[in-house]
């Protein structure tokens, strides 16, 4: 079963699934902007300008049940951590590992078992924790009002910790959707980041727990949604006690990507040193391979283009990348097998790892997705898809910045560093 939420919607696809008592995954993805430009492309600086790129979810069954639900970048564990502060566990994930399986299905699931297992958190916390991931994946799936899908029957994600009904759930959250709207245009996403703008005016006019509180978390980088993890409130009670507030002006919201976009700085002796993003493309095509490293270096990255998916995985290693892009179809180790590599390793269990895909890759965006990738480009794709992915991921680069060889001169477009046996500056 696949096809658009413009002829069906997601509470529709729901309620077939449980009345047919379908067990198998759900995979949702939203459109993405139009692909402006095919590579090259020659507005370099319209791409700060683009907004949204696609997202995906995920929303796993059996027998027409929910056992668990994700969106495609809670591949970083980074909601699960934000669960497991509630119980001062968020640090054990450090020194946990995970099965095979687990690693290349459902990575945030397979992690949440681990810690079970280790019994590092209680079946009563992980029950809970896995019923606010499945609310807060069906809050926005229900939300959606375009984009594609596909469900595919299968065996269930197993081992399973809880079941839940969809028509209950379904009735509950929809409820919660049309809720959310009263705070429009004040409030528009869970995502939005709250900061005070007027600390003591806020001060006067709140107690003093109330603000404290506040005043913890309204930093510009902690969204709604963390906030509602960390509180263990729902994202309308969250939503509904700073509203006030954002119609009065005294907090102001903005979105973490707007917030992020800052290098990374330390102080080295009297010397402030920026550290340069480094990232890896491994890909077979050298017409891709050169057009990357070409547009990165020009905007400031560390970028190293690798032929030889083999070769990739030890050159990985050694350069400790900031993010890799990985092409999926290539000979001897496909983009598939490097990535579940990858996550098994605890030097990138949160690198983040962008896929590759064919014009026609809905199938391999969705494997991409089983196996821990982060995020996907679909060929061909822009200059400005590129970089805002960069940005979204690790940051803007430093235009200024040159990658230059032993001589001095820079590299010329696409020749990659790696495979010419230039050695990089250590990390």
């Amino acid at each position: 079963m696949q096809g658009n939420l413009t002829e069906i919607d997601i509470r529709s696809i729901l309620q077939l699934i449980e009345l047919g008592q379908r067990t198998g995954e759900l995979f949702v993805e939203t459109y993405s902007s139009p692909n402006t430009s095919a590579y090259p492309c020659s507005d370099r600086h319209r791409h700060r300008h683009l907004r949204g790129h696609e997202q995906s979810w995920f929303v796993f069954f059996f027998n027409g049940q929910i056992i668990y639900a994700a969106a495609n970048t809670d591949s970083s564990l980074l909601r699960l951590r934000d669960y497991l502060r509630r119980y001062k566990a968020d640090t054990a994930l450090d020194n946990i590992e995970i099965s095979s399986l687990a690693s290349t299905n459902a990575p945030e699931y397979g992690y949440l078992w681990a810690l079970l297992e280790n019994h590092v958190i209680t079946p009563a916390q992980g029950r809970s924790i896995i019923y606010s991931m499945i609310h807060e994946t069906l809050f926005d799936l229900l939300s959606l009002h375009q984009g594609s899908f596909i469900f595919e029957t299968g065996p269930a994600l197993a081992p399973q910790l809880t079941t839940l009904e969809i028509s209950p759930l379904i009735t509950k959250i929809v409820k919660r959707v049309q809720e959310w709207k009263q705070f429009h245009p004040h409030i528009q996403s869970p995502n939005q980041c709250p900061i005070i703008s007027d600390s003591a005016q806020l001060r006067s006019t709140l107690p003093a727990n109330v603000f404290n509180t506040l005043n913890r978390w309204a930093d510009g980088k902690t969204s709604i949604r963390q906030m509602s993890r960390y509180l263990n409130r729902d994202i309308l009670t969250v939503a509904r006690a700073i509203y006030p507030y954002v119609q009065q002006g005294l907090v102001q919201l903005s979105y973490p990507g707007h917030e992020t976009a800052t290098p990374y700085k330390w102080e080295l002796g009297q010397a402030l040193v920026t550290k340069i993003p480094r990232i890896v493309c491994i890909d077979d095509e050298v017409t891709v391979r050169k057009w990357v490293e070409y547009i990165l270096n020009q905007y400031g990255y560390e970028a190293t283009a690798i032929s030889n998916p083999l070769k990739a995985l030890s050159l990985v290693f050694q350069l400790k990348p900031d993010l890799i892009l990985c092409d999926i179809t290539m000979p001897e180790l496909d983009g598939y097998e490097i990535c579940a590599m990858l996550r098994r390793s605890t030097a990138f269990r949160q690198t983040p790892i962008i896929m590759l895909t064919g014009k026609d890759g809905f199938i391999d965006r969705v494997k991409a997705r089983m196996v821990g990738a982060t995020d996907y480009l679909t060929k061909p794709f822009g200059e400005n898809e590129l970089l805002m992915l960069m940005e979204k991921y690790v940051g803007p680069g430093y235009p200024e910045h040159q990658v230059a060889d032993s001589s001095g001169s820079n590299f010329p477009p696409g020749d990659s560093q790696a495979e010419r046996g230039v050695s990089l500056p250590a990390t």
